[in-house]
């Protein structure tokens, strides 16, 4: 007998009680435009009759794979993707609801299940050693990729037939000439605030005219070269990341390879090619904002003038301090163009993987261009440089 009965459109359901085992018998077309108002209905039935109901096709018209779906879930017991072992028992015959039912209960996908939130000590401590395990993870991953692109830019300067000079001016124009004016308005104002503030801290111990000196080393040792990497870290680190990851997610990587390209040839070599030669001369640009920086400062706040502030820092600071500062150059340059092209490389098929690798990609290359400037720092301190 008709325990339940629902008639929507042209499709329509009634739940028969026969024995042990309810019946669903279907009529009508379950086909996508006809079966979105029986949802709700559906779901109640499932909740109240479990899984394990049988399917009367006999009245059924025509049934797609939304449809299915729907008869589907319901003999399942109403569950998103569970009791997918509950069977699929037809009366009647039909063409294709078997098939459609058999498609529909093969296309579930399981739930994951959400993550545990834990609190208290020990899910600090897991966060931490999780934190530690991704750490190494990337460095390992940084350093396998760092061989493999001193191996192809090894290659291409043995034959340099094979280096791309037009890539290389290219990215000499973006990633360095056109970072020319940010470089040096930064450092001028670097300059400028070094210089009134130890000008300041001096004048306490009487030795304002000192802040040449200290303006001069600082600049020559350490500002010029590590503002200038974090700038490049930001403007043109990102700038290789996005424009390897654009061409990776619309599949150019894999047609170059597929024409007998190597990527690291191509798109890998040009740019550190690029870094190395532009970032020592965006440094020394650097330094002489510094310093004109320091000049400003030094003339209007201590009334000395741009003859006697050089003829100090010809006079009073060693050229070891500037050489000090452009030896870092290089190792940053290297560092900034390998950690930039390897996220690119590494870029999924979504636009959040590539909004994901360009901010790991700036960060990384920050911190490894600090790290390397206090390694630096402790190696010139034991050499006495």
């Amino acid at each position: 007998m008709a325990a339940g009965a629902a008639n929507i459109g042209t499709a329509s359901f009634d739940l028969l009680e026969e024995g042990a085992r309810p019946v669903l018998a279907l009529k009508g077309d379950w086909t996508l435009e006809n079966v979105s108002s029986l949802d709700a209905p559906l779901r109640v039935l499932a909740e109240r009759i479990g899984p394990g109901a049988a399917v009367d096709v006999a009245g059924l018209g025509r049934m797609d794979v939304a449809g299915a779906y729907l008869v589907d879930r319901t003999i399942r017991g109403g569950a998103a993707a569970g009791n997918l072992d509950a069977p699929i028992a037809l009366r009647g015959a039909h063409d294709a609801a078997e098939r459609l039912l058999n498609v529909a209960r093969a296309s579930v996908q399981p739930c994951p299940e959400g993550p545990r939130v834990e609190h208290g000590l020990m899910a600090l401590v897991e966060r931490a050693g999780r934190g530690m395990h991704l750490f190494w993870q990337e460095a390992i991953l940084n350093l396998s990729f760092f061989g493999q692109t001193l191996a192809a830019v090894a290659r291409v300067l043995v034959r340099p037939d094979r280096i791309r000079w037009v890539s290389v001016v290219n990215v000499m124009e973006l990633a360095g000439l056109n970072a020319l004016p940010i470089i040096m308005t930064l450092n001028f104002f670097v300059g400028l605030v070094v210089a009134f503030i130890g000008a300041r801290t001096l004048q306490d111990f009487g030795a304002t005219v000192f802040t040449v000196e200290l303006v001069g080393v600082s600049v020559f040792r350490e500002f010029a070269c590590v503002i200038t990497a974090v700038l490049l870290a930001g403007r043109t680190d990102s700038a290789f990341t996005a424009e390897i990851g654009s061409m990776k997610m619309r599949q150019e990587i894999d047609a170059m390879r597929v024409m007998g390209l190597d990527p690291m040839e191509a798109l890998v070599a040009p740019r550190v090619i690029a870094m190395l030669v532009m970032t020592p001369l965006l440094t020394f640009a650097a330094v002489m904002a510094g310093l004109y920086g320091g000049l400003a400062a030094c003339w209007s706040y201590l009334d000395v003038s741009p003859a006697m502030f050089f003829s100090r820092i010809r006079e009073n600071v060693p050229a070891q301090h500037f050489w000090v500062g452009m030896m870092k150059t290089p190792a940053f340059a290297l560092v900034l163009a390998v950690i930039g092209c390897r996220h690119g490389l590494s870029v999924g098929g979504d636009v959040g993987s590539l909004g994901k690798r360009v901010t790991t990609s700036v960060v990384q290359a920050i911190f490894v261009v600090i790290l390397l400037d206090a390694l630096f720092a402790i190696w010139f301190l034991e050499m006495d440089l």
